[in-house]
């Protein structure tokens, strides 16, 4: 599956259960272990895991492999590993205090040279 499809897929997913702050940052050039990560919030425990379980199936119908879940029997933070793209579902308490917002984004030097220059993609783009 391609990327770009891969991370259109989650999106859609995270949306049709009503996920917030839907966010999703192009890390490339920071890391190896994946190319997105995508973060996004439930309001309880049971959105949370309604947002991992079809983002979950979503992605598996259409073929991608789902690595790994973590955190869905709390419900707080669940993780769901999708290889080159990263998936954070979270409760707003939760992502306040952790604030993977900020570990993702670019420096900030990197946001001024990014606005003052025509960038072929941003670093970080709103999901919707």
């Amino acid at each position: 599956m391609r990327i770009d499809t891969m991370k259109r897929a989650v999106i859609d997913a995270l949306e049709d259960v009503k996920a917030k702050d839907i966010v999703a940052f192009n890390v490339t050039k920071m890391t190896t272990l994946c190319d997105w990560v995508i973060i996004a919030s439930g309001d309880s425990n049971r959105q949370t895991k309604a947002l991992a379980a079809n983002v979950r199936n979503r992605l598996k119908d259409a073929g991608a492999e789902v690595i790994g879940v973590e955190g869905e029997s709390v419900g707080e933070w669940i993780l769901v590993d999708l290889g080159k793209v990263i998936v954070h579902i979270m409760q707003p308490t939760i992502r306040a205090h952790y604030n993977l917002e900020e570990l993702w984004a670019p420096p900030p030097r990197a946001r001024r040279r990014a606005a003052g220059a025509a960038a072929s993609e941003p670093a970080s783009e709103p999901a919707s």
